[in-house]
């Protein structure tokens, strides 16, 4: 190995330390003495909660744990958004669980907390998963009501997909482990099964205190709203438990007669590990993103065998097209190549820069895995697509138009790798968030942003110096320099996959070691859900 290649690694893994350091810190969620006094109460904490409910040794992904990162400061943080997301087997079952997080605001709903349940039970519906909600919460964040209340992708929403869920035949079950009301009180049960613990789960409209301010009745909340009341007086609940572990395994004994869902059918082949030492990729990913590398050599590294069949290897080089399999499953690979390549009449192209040429094989390329039912995998190292008078003369936009087009209307699983930079259009064109990928999780190598931070402060820097100008202040070197390094601080702490998996633009930050475990279950999950609609373009100009 080079001196190159170990300071890459260096670099590399002192990055995914910081990973593993921020995801421990995330952990704790309210911190110890929040899951201390959650102990005293003879309650499980969410994280405990779902461990004890997945199955042993088999794995499991956690959807969006730095949800909330660094948000919310001003009312005392919500780490994980206040909600734990995994997906995992029960009984051998895969599937969602969804657990409030009562260490943290006693699990109380921020508006980022709705957002990550909102993706949890996106991904149940798309992959038609069976999804358990372990509840312990004290409902909305009153201060923060109005960005959580009443629009569309707001609280309301969740009932109104526990119904869709519901028409669709996806299992849905409810635990409730602690508080449930008021309009949360809904989603147990919207469920296809409720349970309850008996004296530390109650469920109500109003609690005591409202009850009392509202019609005059004195009444305790057990009497109002507890596990005897529910499981013996109002038939809401359909099971009582006398403790966490004993809901937990009810939920595990109702998984386990689940009868065989319907498959998509996607291929797969006995698992094979890549050939080529996976760890390798701590010393390819360069520490500059400036630098060139080998998009080849991380393939290597992530596929079955190390082996995949390229399409179209010798046209539009600077997107790589190729059939292989992750972990026994077959995909089609979409990945930016970061070198410079030279075309057949010796034009060099940018690495990272898609062109007319690789926009369009790209397009035919997702149209071939459309018609072979063959899920995508997106490799995102993307600054975007070429600009200038040759490129807008030979058409970069109708093309670029194309390769948006074969993506928004794939039918096939999609899923999304950002290991680079995802800039401006390319992180449309290579299957960003808004284009459905099933999952889509950043290595920490990763930026998105509408360009780099050192673009995006000269332009900003131009728009700032001609404002002060025009008020008459004079601009030195230094004051050039100044304004340019505090524009950048604040661009380069938005363009970080931190930033970016804060507002869940990613399900997750990984180690780039774990990405054949996300594509992986992944694939397994979209296989519950049969493919019912045809891939069309529609209407486009060629």
């Amino acid at each position: 190995m080079d001196l190159n290649f170990n300071k890459n690694e260096d670099h590399n893994k002192l990055q995914l330390s910081s990973l593993r350091h921020r995801l421990a810190k995330v952990k704790l969620g309210g911190g110890q003495k929040s899951i201390d006094k959650q102990h005293e109460k003879g309650k499980m904490t969410a994280r405990e909660r779902i461990n004890y409910l997945l199955d042993p040794k088999a794995k499991s992904i956690e959807i969006a744990a730095f949800a909330g990162e660094d948000m919310y400061e001003e009312h005392g943080g919500c780490p994980s958004g206040g909600v734990v997301i995994k997906m995992g087997y029960v009984k051998g079952v895969q599937c969602l669980v969804v657990a409030n997080d009562a260490t943290v605001k006693a699990g109380a709903w921020f508006p980022i907390t709705a957002k990550k349940n909102l993706r949890a039970q996106e991904i149940a519906i798309e992959n038609r998963l069976p999804i358990i909600y372990l509840v312990d919460s004290a409902g909305v964040f009153l201060p923060l009501q109005d960005e959580i209340f009443p629009d569309k992708e707001h609280f309301g929403r969740i009932f109104r997909n526990n119904a869709i869920m519901s028409s669709m035949g996806i299992t849905q079950i409810s635990a409730v482990m602690g508080s449930c009301v008021a309009g949360g009180a809904y989603l147990p049960i919207m469920s296809d099964e409720a349970l309850i613990v008996d004296k530390t789960g109650s469920i109500f409209l109003a609690g005591s205190y409202l009850v009392k301010a509202a019609i005059g009745e004195t009444i305790d909340n057990e009497t109002l709203g507890g596990a005897t009341t529910h499981c013996e007086i109002s038939g809401v609940t359909d099971y009582k438990a006398k403790d966490d572990k004993d809901a937990l395994d009810t939920i595990k004994n109702i998984i386990d007669k689940i009868g065989d869902y319907d498959k998509a059918g996607f291929n797969r082949a006995k698992a094979i590990k890549p050939k080529e030492n996976p760890e390798d990729i701590y010393g390819i990913i360069p520490r500059s993103r400036s630098d060139q590398y080998d998009m080849y050599e991380v393939i290597k590294r992530l596929v079955d065998d190390s082996e995949f069949d390229e399409y179209k290897a010798g046209y539009g080089k600077t997107i790589i097209t190729a059939y292989a399999r992750i972990d026994g499953w077959a995909v089609g690979i979409v990945a930016n190549q970061r070198q410079l390549v030279k075309t057949k009449s010796g034009e060099m192209q940018f690495g990272g820069v898609i062109y007319n040429d690789s926009a369009d094989k790209a397009t035919r390329f997702i149209a071939n895995c459309n018609q072979k039912k063959i899920p995508l995998v997106f490799l995102q190292d993307v600054t975007g697509f070429m600009v200038g008078s040759k490129s807008e003369h030979s058409g970069i936009i109708k093309d670029g138009a194309k390769m948006v087009n074969a993506v928004s209307n794939s039918v096939v699983p999609k899923f999304t790798i950002v290991i680079g930079n995802s800039y401006g259009a390319g992180n449309y064109a290579m299957c960003g968030k808004a284009y459905d990928p099933r999952l889509i999780v950043a290595w920490p190598s990763a930026e998105l942003a509408v360009m780099s931070g050192n673009s995006a402060a000269k332009v900003l820097l131009q728009i700032e110096t001609a404002s002060l100008k025009k008020k008459g202040e004079t601009i030195t070197k230094e004051k050039e320099d100044e304004l340019f390094k505090k524009i950048k601080d604040r661009y380069d702490a938005q363009v970080s996959p931190y930033y970016a998996a804060a507002r869940i633009w990613t399900d997750a930050i990984i180690d780039p070691l774990d990405t054949r475990t996300w594509i992986s279950m992944g694939i397994e999950a979209a296989n519950h859900s049969p493919i019912e609609k045809k891939f069309n373009m529609g209407i486009l100009q060629v």
